[in-house]
């Protein structure tokens, strides 16, 4: 699909407030030739938000609309809270094995990047898997999931390996949403850090992230105190998931990844689903019409500097190297002892040697 629009120089407008103005009109434009949701972000499209829980199961992710249900219990509608907090908070709505929250890294870790100085983002756990005691959408053992998860992994273009649910199949997402509350007990930075190495576990080396031993490996390799992080697993973190479960049922949640963005006013945006980039930056830019994107170093050592592991996804879009080409320069990185790669048979993730940040 493509569009045109005619610049308009209006006299006596100063330059930049009309360079604004034009990039909200063409933020908005870029939404609108999606045809996927309205841009005015005043509520979800309520067609978009409908779950037909006969027909849908949680872990069958629709890579059209972007989004992996929940289960019908967990999805209670009530008010939205008035929020607090910067320029622009956000709360995001997510899950460990969320394969759409996967596959919105690229979009999110460039959001942070651009925008990261006048926005601050608050994950919170949805409880995308509860258990296994129900049978519905064509899933009723985690076998049926492999071959879905591979299907996504080529619709987002992000690598995931659905074979982790032939070999050590997760009984539920509670257990790492759980350590992942315990982590932010600890270290909210390192918390976010935790959430990657986790989802990096799960998508792409197929581990069994419900499983303490693999839990107690992230937590170490991005320094957290893996005997605190349990302690608080058995006691105060599931306190905070329950919480979060039930802000999920205030906010009317209905799927994973879903995005509130608000001022200190109370004014609300909100993106539902893997959507591109510009309704991610439209939201922020509706919110909050006076903050300025930043300009980032698009190098790979400083971008590996600053998230030390990329998929070429996430490189070409944060570097601006065609796609066709990342693998490329990033295997050349690998040659020359810079990188290391882990492959797997839907793709491949690149890390920075010698560091244990993400």
């Amino acid at each position: 699909m493509s569009f045109s629009f005619a610049v308009i120089f209006i006299p006596g407008t100063k330059t930049e407030t009309g360079m604004r103005m034009l990039q909200h009109i063409f933020l908005h434009l870029v939404c609108l030739a999606t045809l996927t949701v309205s841009c005015t972000g005043q509520t979800i499209n309520q067609q978009t938000m409908k779950t037909d829980t006969t027909k849908n199961n949680p872990l069958l992710c629709d890579p059209e609309e972007g989004i992996c249900g929940i289960p019908a219990h967990n999805t209670t509608p009530g008010k939205k809270q008035n929020l607090q907090g910067q320029s622009v908070k956000v709360i995001y709505f997510t899950d460990p094995i969320c394969s759409s929250c996967w596959g919105i890294e690229p979009q999110l870790r460039q959001l942070k990047l651009e925008y990261g100085t006048d926005i601050s983002i608050e994950y919170r756990m949805g409880g995308l898997l509860p258990e296994w005691s129900y049978n519905s959408g064509g899933i009723s053992k985690p076998s049926d999931v492999a071959h879905h998860w591979d299907e996504v992994s080529a619709h987002y273009d992000m690598p995931i390996d659905g074979d982790v649910w032939l070999e050590d199949p997760l009984n539920s997402s509670y257990p790492p949403s759980i350590a992942f509350k315990a982590a932010q007990l600890q270290d909210e930075e390192k918390a976010i850090l935790f959430l990657r190495e986790i989802r990096e576990m799960v998508f792409l080396e197929k581990k069994n992230i419900a499983k303490w031993e693999h839990i107690a490996t992230a937590a170490t390799k991005v320094g957290l105190d893996a005997a605190q992080l349990k302690t608080d697993y058995e006691g105060k973190a599931k306190l905070l998931f329950e919480a979060d479960l039930k802000l999920a049922r205030d906010y009317g949640v209905k799927g994973f990844p879903t995005m509130f963005f608000s001022d200190a006013k109370g004014n609300t945006e909100t993106v539902y689903g893997s959507k591109p980039y510009p309704f991610y930056e439209t939201a922020v830019l509706k919110i909050a019409p006076q903050v300025v994107k930043k300009e980032y170093n698009t190098d790979w050592s400083h971008l590996f500097a600053h998230y030390n592991s990329l998929t070429a996804k996430e490189f070409a879009t944060l570097s601006g190297t065609p796609r066709k080409d990342s693998e490329s320069v990033l295997d050349a990185l690998v040659s020359k002892g810079l990188l290391s790669k882990l492959n797997t048979k839907n793709g491949a993730i690149w890390r920075l040697k010698k560091s244990s940040g993400k």
